[in-house]
């Protein structure tokens, strides 16, 4: 696997409605390896192949992965400089204290620190000390006057947590695992099927605004009218300390998870069973995944039209919507093995 690229998908920012810097790394990755690729009015990036099948016995199968990424959005500039910011997506404020970001401020991108207002530890009260801050709370630190900021920050600038992607064993860790690791996996499944007949054409969706409610996805599927979805998304790995196994959801490094149910679908039935089938017989490592809060845009492809028969394909991932998002490298495999056994 090209882990160069995932590192330089990990890396790039991209919040719902601004993920036009996560568009131009697909799309140089597209070179050669479709038949027709186009942007839609909300920056959907739509990657076809065409099947080999004649054209009246072709059905079209409609592939989703996400691009943006949860972030903020400048909403107020103080008087001292410092930037308060409203979340486009949905954070653990728990996981946010001393972060770098980057504010994409109009003649480039500015480094800020974020943190929650209120007292430094060594001057807490107790009460303080365990309170878990709101996200109006939040602030980001430029260094800068608050005229050097106003000059260069506007209201409406995108903000990004800014991480370095790395391997922890086989672990693959950084920002926005969720949703790049399955970017990641359709470019690659596009790059392995070069040159190999299937059957059936292929619009392999790159959609944008999954994080604030499925939007770039709804509009696609209508662009497409699919005969059948499939979603690539990641899902809650659990197995980490102090949770019981009844709560894990899946486990990493034990196969590609094939969605029965989340808060936005649940998964066509007869298409988990021709998965998990497929699965048995390719041996290759699954499990059934339940999750309990949350969605992909398989809910919004199934609830297109008059509905379309639909399943998502997730990577167990710990750490979810965190800087440290972490994948294990088996499981992309199984989903891309998966993935091109299904589509063959």
């Amino acid at each position: 696997m090209n882990l160069e690229l995932l590192k330089k998908l990990s890396e790039v920012g991209g919040i719902p409605g601004r993920e036009e810097r996560v568009r131009a790394v697909v799309e140089a990755e597209l070179s050669g390896l479709v038949d027709e690729q186009r942007v839609d009015a909300l920056g959907n990036l739509l990657a076809i192949r065409h099947g080999s099948a004649p054209e009246g016995e072709r059905k079209r199968i409609m592939l989703s992965a996400h691009m943006d990424e949860i972030g903020f959005i400048v909403k107020y500039i103080d008087d001292k400089g410092f930037l308060r910011v409203q979340n486009a997506g949905g954070f653990d404020a728990r996981n946010l204290f001393a972060r770098n970001v980057w504010v994409w401020a109009k003649e480039g991108d500015l480094p800020g620190v974020l943190n929650p207002s209120g007292r430094p530890v060594h001057i807490a009260s107790q009460d303080e000390r365990k309170k878990i801050p709101e996200m109006k709370e939040f602030s980001v630190d430029l260094g800068l006057s608050a005229d050097q900021v106003r000059a260069k920050v506007r209201v409406g600038d995108p903000v990004t947590l800014r991480q370095e992607f790395s391997q922890v064993g086989q672990l693959l860790c950084g920002k926005d695992m969720d949703d790049r690791a399955s970017v990641f996996v359709q470019l690659e499944l596009l790059r392995a099927l070069k040159g190999k007949p299937h059957l059936h054409d292929i619009y392999a969706v790159f959609s944008t605004q999954e994080e604030v409610g499925l939007r770039g996805a709804t509009v696609a599927a209508y662009q497409v009218q699919p005969d059948i979805g499939l979603a690539l998304d990641v899902t809650l790995a659990i197995d980490t300390p102090d949770v019981p196994d009844a709560e894990a959801t899946t486990r990493a490094g034990k196969g590609v998870g094939i969605k029965v149910y989340d808060t936005s679908m649940i998964s066509t039935r007869w298409l988990v069973d021709q998965l998990v089938e497929l699965a048995e017989r390719e041996k290759i490592p699954y499990q059934l995944e339940i999750l309990m809060g949350g969605g992909t845009d398989g809910g919004a492809i199934q609830r297109s039209r008059g509905g379309v028969p639909t399943v998502t394909l997730s990577l167990p991932t710990r750490y979810i919507h965190t800087v440290v998002e972490a994948v294990h490298q088996d499981d992309l495999q199984a989903e891309l093995d998966l993935l091109l056994a299904y589509l063959r």
